[in-house]
C-alpha cells in the first residue's frame, strides 16, 4: 500500500499506515501518531500511553515510569492509584501467571546453545552431556507488559481481569517437587512489571539448592536496572540465560510499533554483558530479532549486530521468521530473500547466528547457510 506520509508503494501494515523510512526520519513526530497505532489497547481498559501526571504517584519498575493520578492505571495494567496510594495487582509475594511444562528440547530460542538443548555445563548446570530428553522446562507466562507490540503473538497477556494472583511459594514448590524440571523460563507479556515476584520465586529455588534448576528470562529488557541486574545474578549462578527481544535498533521504530522507547533495553543489555559475560561457563546472554516485513530490514539487523559485537562477538543472536498476527496480520511471512540478507549481514559481526521458525519457509538452517555463502541474496530469490 501507499505510505500516508511520502506516498511511496511499500510493505506497510494498515494499522500503522506509514513506511519504515518515514518512521526513521527524525523530522517526523512519531509520537503524535501513537493513538492511531494503539486503539486496540482500549479494548482491554489500558491507557494508550504511559500516564505522566505531574502530581501522580510514580512507579519505577520499568522504563515507562508511569506517574499515576487518582484512579489512573499504569501502562502495564498491573498498577492503579487508589485513593492516593498505588495498588499493586502483582507484588513480590503474589503474581499473575499460568505455568505449563515444555519437554526438552523445547522450542526455546536458546536451545541451540543452552545446557538443556546441548548439555553444555555438564554436570554443574546440565543433567546430561547432550540434550536433556526426558526433562522439562517450566514455562511461566506472566500477565502484563510494559510494551505494546502490534505484532505480539501473546497479546492475551492484557486480559487478566478474572485472573487470581497466586503465591510465589506455590510456584517455587512446583518447580522443586518435580525432579524432571531442569529449568524455568519467565516470559509473557514480559517479566518487567512482575520482576519482584519473579525474583522471589528465583531466590526460593536457589535457597533450596536441592538440584539443578536453571533460571531464564525472555523479555524486552526495559526493566528497572537494579532489578534486572538482580535477575541476571539468579540466571548466572544457576546456569540459565536471559533473552533480550531486540525488536528494533531505531528508537522511532520502537515508538511506532510498540508505543514506547527501547532505549533502556540496550543499556540493560550492555550492563549484563559487562557484568557477567566475561566469566561465563554457559552463555548467560542472548538476543533475538523478529524479521517483520517492511519494518525490520537489513539496516536494523546490522545496527543490532554491531551493537552486540561491540560487547562480544560470541554472544548468540537469533533471527526469527515472522508470522502475521494480532494488529499486523495483513503483513506476509518474512520472505526468504530478507532472511538470507539479514543472516548474512549479522554474520559479518557475530560468530554465533541462527535463524528460527524456518518451518514457515520450509527450508533448513543448512540451506540458509549455503544461500548466504553463495551470496544468492544479491539476486532475486523466488
Amino acid at each position: 500500500m501507499k505510505c500516508s506520509t511520502c506516498g511511496k508503494e511499500r510493505t506497510i501494515a494498515r494499522t500503522i499506515g506509514i513506511c519504515i523510512d518515514c518512521i526513521r526520519d527524525e523530522k517526523n513526530d512519531v509520537r503524535s501518531l501513537t493513538s492511531i497505532f494503539h486503539k486496540s489497547r482500549t479494548k482491554f481498559g489500558l491507557p494508550k500511553l504511559p500516564p505522566k501526571s505531574a502530581r501522580g504517584l510514580k512507579c519505577n519498575l520499568c522504563s515507562n515510569e508511569c506517574a499515576l493520578d487518582i484512579e489512573e492505571i499504569g501502562y502495564c495494567g498491573l498498577r492503579k492509584n487508589v485513593g492516593g496510594r498505588i495498588e499493586h495487582i502483582s507484588t513480590s509475594t503474589r503474581g499473575l501467571f499460568f505455568e505449563y511444562l515444555d519437554p526438552h528440547v523445547t522450542n526455546c530460542c536458546s536451545s541451540w546453545f543452552c545446557p538443556g538443548g546441548t548439555g553444555r555445563g555438564f554436570p554443574r548446570y546440565a543433567y546430561k552431556e547432550g540434550p536433556e530428553y526426558g526433562y522439562y522446562n517450566m514455562a511461566v507466562f506472566l500477565y502484563g507488559c510494559n510494551f505494546d507490540y502490534l505484532f505480539c503473538q501473546n497479546y492475551e497477556h492484557k486480559n487478566f481481569v478474572n485472573v487470581t494472583a497466586r503465591s510465589y511459594e506455590v510456584l517455587a514448590g512446583e518447580m522443586l517437587e518435580n525432579e524432571r524440571v531442569s529449568c524455568v523460563c519467565f516470559f509473557g507479556g514480559s517479566p518487567e512489571p512482575q520482576l519482584p515476584f519473579c525474583l522471589s520465586v528465583s531466590r526460593k529455588v536457589i535457597e533450596e539448592k536441592k538440584r539443578i534448576v536453571r533460571i531464564c528470562y525472555e523479555w524486552n529488557g526495559c526493566g528497572n536496572s537494579k532489578l534486572v541486574k538482580e535477575a541476571a545474578e539468579t540466571s548466572f549462578v544457576t546456569g540459565g540465560n536471559i533473552k533480550f527481544d531486540l525488536k528494533f535498533f531505531n528508537e522511532n521504530l520502537s515508538l511506532a510499533v510498540s508505543g514506547v522507547s527501547n532505549k533502556l533495553t540496550f543499556e540493560n543489555f550492555k550492563m549484563i554483558a559487562e557484568e557477567f559475560w566475561k566469566d561465563y561457563e554457559v552463555p548467560i546472554l542472548t538476543a533475538t530479532t523478529l524479521l517483520v516485513p517492511g519494518y525490520v530490514d537489513e539496516l536494523e539487523v546490522e545496527n543490532i549486530a554491531k551493537f552486540i559485537s561491540s560487547l562480544s562477538e560470541d554472544i548468540p543472536y537469533s533471527l526469527l521468521v515472522f508470522y502475521p498476527c494480532y494488529e499486523m496480520s495483513d503483513l506476509p511471512v518474512t520472505p526468504l530473500k530478507q532472511v538470507v540478507e539479514c543472516y548474512t549481514i549479522a554474520k559479518r559481526y557475530l560468530k554465533n547466528v541462527r535463524v528460527g521458525n524456518l518451518h514457515l519457509l520450509e527450508v533448513s538452517m543448512k540451506e540458509i547457510e549455503e544461500l548466504s555463502k553463495r551470496r544468492l541474496y544479491k539476486i532475486k530469490i523466488e
